[in-house]
């Protein structure tokens, strides 16, 4: 009758979750990030209460520092590209209709206009979006905030009811699927948010360094290419001595890509990841990748970090699965698969 009762229980809770999937849409994402964050703010949260806060108040110390977070994420990119749209319209002005390719003795002019004149175009509308969405931005992040909130104020919740449900000799899965879960999404948030921000710091210092008319929006978009695995800022590096190529601007060129590689795209990964190398999930950069380019183009800005979680906790499965067959041995597993 239990047995009976838990199965009914566990397809109740797979159809209401799916229509609540289907009625909140909207605040999806929201929501997936308000879950991740919490899973990620749970150990400073618990750590508070162990040095005699009480639960409401480090609840609220812990959701202070996700709001923050989550601000520092969004607010400054949104806010640069806002008020320095006018000066990336007039860079773009500054490109010559077409550019003339010398190679081998031939040369090939390539027209460039209409490329920058989308772009022109586009900016434009990024800066209408902007406008138009901070009402609704300024909802979801209430709706984001109350969401860690009453994670972190009820996080053994979820907990209970899988180990409720799971037999005990099965609750070794759901234990090692938290594990790669916490440490992928520590991979994701922290590293990777420790790393860009030192990529932000060095790579203002760099644009400033060689005269550039925007250092603080470049330095944001150098930071938030850090969450973009295999190419990160190294692509907004050579975008910007290509550009400076097309200016005429050679040695400026010269000097962004030799510096830029090293010292905006080097050096954070080699000496912050290298000291928060225990909060490294165990994925390759390649995996990492399909996970955020699949997870981006199916569920949008979530997906950068479903993506990757999906293909780790996958990864983490198939080892599961590989560590049985090798306990059954290579006779008990071929009994087991013909029958």
């Amino acid at each position: 009758m239990i047995l009976t009762r838990s199965r009914v229980l566990v397809a109740l809770l797979v159809a209401v979750a799916a229509v609540a999937a289907v009625v909140l849409a909207e605040v999806l994402r929201t929501v997936v990030f308000a879950i991740t964050f919490a899973y990620v703010l749970y150990p400073l949260r618990r750590r508070l209460v162990s040095r005699g806060l009480s639960r409401r108040l480090a609840c609220a110390a812990s959701t202070v520092v996700a709001f923050l977070a989550a601000a520092l994420l969004v607010v400054p990119l949104l806010y640069v590209l806002y008020r320095q749209r006018s000066r990336l319209i007039e860079i773009l002005g500054q490109i010559p209709d077409v550019v003339v390719v010398s190679a081998l003795g031939f040369r090939y002019p390539i027209e460039v206009a209409p490329l920058v004149s989308s772009l022109r175009i586009a900016l434009r509308d990024l800066a209408l979006a902007i406008t138009a969405g901070a009402p609704r931005l300024a909802l979801e992040l209430f709706v984001f905030t109350i969401l860690v909130y009453g994670l972190l104020y009820r996080p053994d919740a979820v907990g209970g009811v899988v180990f409720g449900i799971v037999p005990e000799e099965y609750r070794d899965i759901p234990t090692r699927l938290h594990r790669r879960t916490r440490t992928t999404l520590y991979s994701i948030y922290i590293l990777q948010a420790a790393t860009a921000a030192g990529t932000f710091v060095l790579a203002f210092a760099l644009f400033a360094v060689l005269g550039y008319e925007s250092p603080v929006l470049l330095a944001v978009i150098a930071g938030l290419l850090q969450f973009v695995p295999v190419v990160g800022p190294s692509a907004l590096v050579v975008t910007l001595g290509a550009g400076d190529l097309l200016l005429c601007e050679t040695t400026r060129a010269v000097f962004v890509v030799v510096f830029g590689l090293v010292v905006v795209s080097f050096l954070p990964d080699a000496v912050i990841r290298t000291q928060l190398a225990d909060w490294t999930g165990k994925i390759s950069p390649g995996l990492y990748l399909v996970g955020f380019v699949g997870g981006i183009l199916t569920v949008g800005a979530v997906g950068l970090i479903v993506g990757p979680l999906v293909v780790s906790l996958l990864l983490e499965v198939l080892e599961m699965l590989a560590e049985g067959e090798a306990e059954l041995g290579p006779t008990e597993a071929t009994m087991d698969s013909s029958n």
